[in-house]
Order: C-alpha cells, then structure tokens, then sequence
C-alpha cells in the first residue's frame, strides 16, 4: 500500500507564491505519473497539472504560474505555484499511478490519492 504525505499548502495573498510537496512510500513500487488536482468549494476536482517520464501537462488556468517537478530518487513531486490568484483557492490533492513490485501484486497499476492540503489565497 503506497502512501502520499502532502504538505506546503496555507494562507498566500493574492500575487504571492506557495510551494507544495508530495512524497510517496511503502511498498515496492515504481511510478509511471505524479499529478496534483485541486477542488473547491461547490466545485468538481480538477487536474491541475500532471508529470510522467518529464512529460508535463497543465490546465490552462495555470499555464505559466505554476511548475509541477519530480525527485525521482525521493519519491516526491512538487508544485511551484507563483502568482497566485484568488481563484486558486481550492484542497490540493497530490496522486500517483504506480506498477507494484510486491510479491502479492506483481505488475499491478494502482492510483494511490492524499490526503489533501488547503491552500487560500487572498485578494
């Protein structure tokens, strides 16, 4: 079982910059992609952007604000979101597609979620 621990959401006011974090562990596993959604309020969960073998996507909404990266030695992505709009505020959720190595699952795909982290950004 693959865990997701987010972090580097909060408080930003509007113009500023916040830098999100996932890491993922447990298991034996490799990673085919790293995506972050967001979800506000009243609102569907949205792609926001997505990296697999350095290939990265964005919604249009955050095309060249934000910057979605990868360690592949550490398991972890990331999410450098600068200019951020009060429309940004939304629960960023990190998720991963991953192949299992273990005995029990071999050469199973999955899709593992976090737990979510809050960003707000004021106007």
């Amino acid at each position: 079982q693959v865990q997701l621990v987010e972090s580097g959401g909060g408080l930003v006011q509007a113009g500023g910059s916040l830098r999100l974090s996932c890491a993922a562990s447990g298991g034996i596993f490799s990673i085919n992609e790293m995506d972050w959604y967001r979800q506000a309020p009243g609102n569907q969960r949205e792609l926001v952007a997505s990296i697999a073998s350095g290939t990265t996507n964005y919604a249009d909404s955050v095309k060249g604000r934000f910057t979605i990266s990868r360690d592949n030695a550490k398991n972890t992505v990331y999410l450098q979101m600068n200019s951020l709009k009060p429309e940004d505020t939304a629960v960023y959720y990190c998720t991963t597609v991953v192949t299992s190595y273990s005995v029990t699952d071999y050469g199973r795909k999955s899709r593992y979620w976090g737990q979510g982290t809050q960003v707000t950004v004021s106007s």
